[in-house]
């Protein structure tokens, strides 16, 4: 594609979203953006995405983050995204499901339940992944592919399967066999030499995320408890 194509289609997508940062990728050529949707600065966004929002709800990213090809994020309520995460290819996150259980009327005539989501600081999702309603995944975490997440994921966490559970955690408790072989294939790779210039910060949210606290779930339990309030209560 030319560099000429590519600052069209940039410009063009950019115009979409309410609210969007410094020098963000935007070179897809389908991208539907349909409602408020905020991207801080340097995400990138390919190409097939979806991003829809109702009822007053937003979809916020935070920086240098970003989704892969055919992903598809929906919510009434905020689904927010941290800084530094990265989320893989055909992954679905919705803040909203239909109550079923309980009830043999239709399912169109069932309520929502719509609850926020939170993905912190670093994390990443690999593709075809299910984010259910109300989920927190804390800082560092790391979601396998094809996995349905339905429950609070901690900081530096791996989980993988349908439904999700923990599998991991990326430094803690590795059985040492597990431990020198990871440490034999950095030390004989190395790491991946940083473009991105947020090494740094990105080093400062994994050394928090050591101490165990999911603030991406402190943070979804105050959205959610803005949510729940009665519409005329004052914040």
């Amino acid at each position: 594609m030319s560099r000429l194509a590519n600052n069209w289609r940039n410009f063009v997508n950019r115009r979409k979203f309410a609210v969007i940062g410094k020098k963000c990728s935007l070179k897809g050529q389908f991208l539907e953006i349909d409602g408020h949707v905020e991207l801080g600065d340097y995400c990138r966004i390919r190409n097939n995405v979806i991003m829809r929002t109702s009822g007053g709800g937003k979809i916020i990213f935070g920086t240098y983050s970003g989704l892969s090809y055919n992903c598809f994020l929906e919510a009434r309520t905020i689904i927010k995204i941290g800084n530094y995460t990265g989320i893989a290819e055909f992954t679905v996150i919705r803040d909203t499901n239909h109550a079923v259980l309980g009830t043999i009327d239709h399912w169109r005539l069932t309520p929502y339940i719509s609850a926020p989501i939170v993905i912190g600081d670093a994390c990443l999702i690999g593709s075809s992944c299910y984010i259910a309603p109300g989920v927190a995944i804390g800082d560092g975490a790391v979601i396998a592919q094809n996995s349905v997440v339905t429950k609070d994921v901690g900081p530096l966490e791996i989980w993988a399967g349908n439904p999700a559970r923990k599998v991991a955690h990326r430094v803690k408790g590795l059985p040492d066999t597990m431990l020198k072989r990871y440490e034999e294939l950095l030390k004989r790779y190395g790491l991946r030499e940083n473009r991105f210039g947020f090494h740094e910060d990105a080093a400062k949210v994994a050394e928090a995320a050591l101490d165990g606290v999911n603030r991406a779930a402190l943070e979804r339990d105050e959205l959610a408890a803005l949510f729940d309030a009665p519409e005329n209560e004052e914040a």
